[in-house]
C-alpha cells in the first residue's frame, strides 16, 4: 500500500542533494589519493612517476633503473643507477630506507636511512624537495630557491608539517 501522505523531495532539493553529496565525495576521493606521496610498503615500477602537478615536479622511477627528479622537464636530481640493472622498482620500506631493486631483487642504490620499523612517507613537496618523513630521515636537497618553505615544528609526540601552501599534515608516533 502506498501511504499518500508522504511527500517526495521538491525537483531543486533533489538537485541540491546530489550536487552537495556529489562535491562531498570528489573532495574525500582527491583528499585520500596523493599523486606526491609513497608510503612505507608501497612499491613504484619503470615508468610510474610521483608528481606534484601545479610546478609539474615529478619523481620518476625511469625503465633504466635511474631515479630522476625533473622540474618541467629538466632532470635536477638523479639517483645515477641508469643502466644498472633490469626490471628495476622503487620501494619504500617500512624501515625508513628508500631502496631501488633490480628485476633479480638485488638493492642497486638506497638512502641508507634504516630505522626501527615504522610508518613512513616519501614526499615529492611543494618547494621540490624529496623528503622521507617518519620524522626528516632524508632530503635530495633539490628544494627550488625562492619556493615557499616547508616547516616541521611540534613536540616529540605530535609532530606538525606545515608546507609553504597552508597544507597542514599531522603526524603521531
Amino acid at each position: 500500500m502506498f501511504n499518500s501522505s508522504i511527500k517526495m523531495a521538491s525537483p531543486s532539493l533533489r538537485t541540491s542533494t546530489l550536487l552537495i553529496l556529489s562535491a562531498t565525495l570528489a573532495f574525500l576521493a582527491t583528499s585520500s589519493l596523493a599523486d606526491n606521496v609513497l608510503y612505507s610498503g608501497d612499491t613504484m615500477y619503470g615508468g610510474q612517476s610521483l608528481v606534484y602537478g601545479k610546478w609539474d615536479y615529478r619523481l620518476t622511477m625511469q625503465t633504466d633503473c635511474n631515479l630522476v627528479l625533473y622540474d618541467n622537464g629538466r632532470a635536477v636530481w638523479s639517483s645515477n643507477t641508469h643502466n644498472q640493472g633490469y626490471s628495476c622498482t622503487l620501494r619504500m620500506q617500512t624501515d625508513g630506507n628508500l631502496v631501488i631493486y633490480d628485476g633479480s631483487n638485488r638493492a642497486i642504490w638506497d638512502t641508507n636511512t634504516e630505522r626501527q620499523q615504522d610508518n613512513y612517507v616519501l614526499v615529492l613537496q611543494r618547494d621540490r624537495n624529496v623528503v622521507i618523513y617518519g620524522g626528516a630521515i632524508w632530503g635530495a636537497g633539490s628544494n627550488d630557491v625562492g619556493s615557499a618553505p616547508v616547516i616541521i615544528s611540534g613536540n616529540s609526540t605530535q609532530p606538525v608539517v606545515v608546507a609553504g601552501d597552508g597544507i597542514t599534515m599531522v603526524t603521531g608516533k
